[in-house]
């Protein structure tokens, strides 16, 4: 079994792969203090509570865009799980040619999208991910990474309104009853939810206008369904898609 992970600044996720079925996967905070030994006992109980064992696992893959904790889940997997990770950096084959001006600024888990979506859904396309920042990558038609668009994630936005003006409280980010809110909570919420649907539709229109009308959409990270509700523009959630990035470029790297 692989076991496939994606180190975020915000999430870290995890993903067991029996062949190509995607089975037990997890969500966890990143928590930049954690050394080796309490990463790897957290690994340990995962196992456990998905009923397997260390021996289960016979590779391991591992995105990264956090270096400092890179080389912690490297130790951790190595003293833990009795095995080297394959780390997605310079070097190793992915499929994906980067047309960014300098290769080495694109985040790996951004060419691991792009390999999983031109493998599992085609391209032209435009990846959407809600992670700590929200990112819009353009695929061409035949695979190239062409570039993308950064904008501050939505827990950025609501944590500044929280910081930066003292009346404003921490809300959910959840859907308001009205778009007109009626108090600060819903106004708040109304504000980021749709404020986002806005830029996803806005930005995606641009992108489609670059590469195409038959561009495919694609949504991914942990805000993807709850944006992917008020929108017809994403037309794909695939909220694990780093982790099935990560198997595809696991098998390409040891195929006989």
């Amino acid at each position: 079994m692989l076991l496939a992970i994606d180190i975020g600044n915000t999430n870290i996720t995890l993903g067991i792969y029996d062949g190509e079925t995607l089975g037990a996967r997890w969500r966890l905070s990143t928590v930049h203090e954690r050394m080796p030994d309490e990463y790897g006992l957290q690994l340990i109980g995962l196992l456990q509570n998905a009923n397997l064992k260390v021996s289960d696992i016979t590779a391991i893959a591992m995105a990264s865009v956090v270096p400092p904790l890179t080389s912690v889940w490297v130790q951790a997997c190595q003293n833990y799980l009795k095995r080297d990770p394959l780390v997605i950096e310079a070097g190793v084959k992915t499929g994906v040619r980067v047309k960014y001006d300098d290769p080495k600024q694109v985040g790996a888990d951004r060419i691991v999208d792009a390999a999983a979506v031109y493998k599992l859904y085609g391209a032209p396309a435009c990846v959407v991910d809600f992670g700590t920042a929200t990112t819009f990558d353009a695929i061409a038609a035949n695979g190239d990474y062409l570039g993308g668009a950064i904008a501050p994630g939505i827990g950025i936005a609501a944590d500044a309104l929280f910081h930066r003006a003292s009346k404003l409280p921490r809300v959910d980010l959840i859907r308001p009853p009205f778009a007109i809110g009626r108090n600060t909570v819903h106004s708040m919420q109304s504000g980021l939810l749709y404020g986002y649907v806005g830029l996803v539709e806005g930005m995606v229109a641009r992108f489609r206008a670059e590469l195409g009308e038959e561009m495919k959409v694609i949504g991914t990270g942990g805000l993807a369904e709850l944006i992917a509700k008020e929108t017809k523009v994403i037309q794909i959630i695939a909220p694990w898609l780093t982790l099935d990035g990560l198997r595809i470029i696991y098998a390409m790297n040891n195929e006989q």
